[in-house]
């Protein structure tokens, strides 16, 4: 009956005893390893391995040696893990089943006491994110996991576990079942909105290099790679009203709409620019005031829609196929500022220097009061020119301030989404166009509480990752293709 090897991490012998135990009951288990810094200690009818961190290759390489049973339960955290009723068998037999290389569930957390579901998500194609939450129980066909170590050259600190998933990935399904099959206990309390920028962190730099090393090889091996050659633009249409015109999508946003305006209304350019003010609908007062900024100052054209279904990507199309949209379209969103008046003209001045459709810049995240705030300056440095239309399919976002020429988005279409929809327009230009990048900050972001993504729960939380998984596998497709 015994078709598993565990491999546990075990920093601490006490707080690892009661997932052994539990586990040892099971007739399905061959051995229990436990992945130690320390092999001075061990636990009774377990095997110490000593490993420098469950991430790296060395540690994925002697997991797979040691994998002598159809499957490996590789559990990632060291906090108490309980299985369900049967859970074991149940990921045997959809293994087997499916023949997947991977299977992972659904489950329960404990977090600050509490014990609630967290359900994941269906496993694309284009689930390449490398924070793509399997859950901390991982079950490995051996078979697989073997030859994925087999075809790895590289050496990997970090990106050792990100890699073997992605390798694995290749050979067979990553199959998910949509049942709660353990429960493990969350360290991480921290609120959506906190979490969203951990891969911009300087101090995680050395990470995001392997990361977009592992990532980049394998679009090479599907065939979805490519290499930094892009369309030229000429930039010589001249049938726009103006240079520039500033997009803002807005809905109830009497509170901060007012300064997001005024910002665009100190701008000194070289050029004529419009502010397009696509109201949707607003019943707080916000399009009050908007009208009395219109009435003071022609460079205010506020339009409301004559359709109500729209959503922010769809208020963006309104703007922008307007006749009095400029040769660039720039955004700014309701409750953001510019960081000065030399922003505009910093921002167009990018497209013709960088021959781009699509220029991002860099931004500072501040309070309500725009003071800032942790982690300060977001410059997405990530982003090169060589490769960045291809780590791009990895990274949850590509930064702000967006701009774009106006032609290509006209031609392109913004999904009439209210999330995602600008990273769907980075993934589709960047197919063709180079992305021109501002690393100075221009803007400034102002988190509080009525931001869409300040505390979302994880039900909202994994409606957006599948929206930006499906995204990028629609991407995927394309670039094979």
């Amino acid at each position: 009956m015994s078709k598993i090897n565990c491999f546990l991490i075990c920093n601490n012998i006490a707080a690892t005893q009661n997932t052994v135990a539990q586990i040892q009951k099971s007739s399905l288990i061959n051995k229990v390893y436990l992945l130690v810094k320390d092999d001075s200690e061990t636990i009774s009818g377990c095997e110490n391995i000593v490993v420098d961190a469950l991430q790296s290759s060395a540690t994925i390489g002697k997991i797979a040696a040691l994998s002598d049973t159809p499957y490996s339960l590789i559990y990632t955290k060291e906090s108490p893990l309980e299985f369900g009723q049967f859970a074991l068998e149940r990921f045997c037999t959809i293994a087997e089943d499916t023949r997947a290389g991977l299977v992972y569930s659904d489950y329960y957390e404990i977090k600050n006491g509490v014990r609630t579901a967290h359900p994941v998500i269906d496993y694309q194609e284009g689930s390449l994110r490398d924070d793509f939450n399997f859950g901390s129980v991982l079950f490995y066909n051996a078979d697989h996991l073997k030859k994925a170590v087999a075809e790895t050259d590289a050496e990997y600190r970090f990106a050792g576990l990100y890699n073997i998933r992605l390798k694995v990935s290749q050979q067979a399904e990553l199959v998910h079942i949509n049942e709660y099959l353990y429960t493990e206990v969350e360290l991480d309390t921290r609120k959506s909105g906190e979490k969203q920028f951990d891969y911009v962190d300087p101090r995680n730099r050395a990470v995001q290099i392997e990361m977009e090393a592992a990532c980049t090889d394998h679009l090479k091996q599907i065939g979805a790679y490519l290499a930094p050659e892009f369309k030229t633009i000429a930039f010589g249409e001249s049938n726009f009203p103006v240079e520039a015109s500033v997009i803002i999508p807005v809905k109830n946003r009497v509170k901060t709409i007012g300064d997001a305006i005024r910002s665009v209304l100190i701008q000194k350019t070289t050029f004529p620019f419009n502010l397009i003010i696509i109201d949707n609908y607003s019943n707080d007062g916000t399009s009050e005031l908007i009208e009395e900024f219109a009435k003071t100052d022609k460079k205010v054209v506020h339009i409301i829609p004559e359709r109500n279904d729209l959503g922010i990507g769809g208020c963006w199309n309104e703007g922008v196929h307007d006749s009095r949209c400029g040769k660039f379209a720039v955004q700014l969103d309701s409750d953001d500022v510019y960081q000065n008046e030399n922003t505009l003209q910093k921002i167009v001045n990018a497209f013709y220097e960088q021959n781009c459709a699509m220029v991002i810049g860099s931004y500072t995240m501040t309070n309500f009061a725009m003071e800032p705030i942790a982690p300060g300056l977001i410059d997405h440095k990530e982003w090169t020119p060589e490769n960045g239309r291809n780590n791009a399919l990895r990274i949850n976002g590509l930064g702000a301030p967006r701009a774009f020429y106006t032609p290509v988005l006209r031609e392109i279409k913004v999904p009439n989404t209210s999330y995602g929809e600008d990273y769907a327009l980075g993934l589709r230009i960047s197919r063709e166009y180079q992305i021109g990048r501002i690393y100075d900050s221009v803007y400034l972001c102002r988190r509080w509480d009525e931001n869409s993504d300040a505390s979302l729960d994880v039900v909202k939380m994994n409606g957006h990752n599948l929206y930006k998984d499906k995204i990028r596998t629609v991407e995927l497709k394309a670039r094979k293709k």
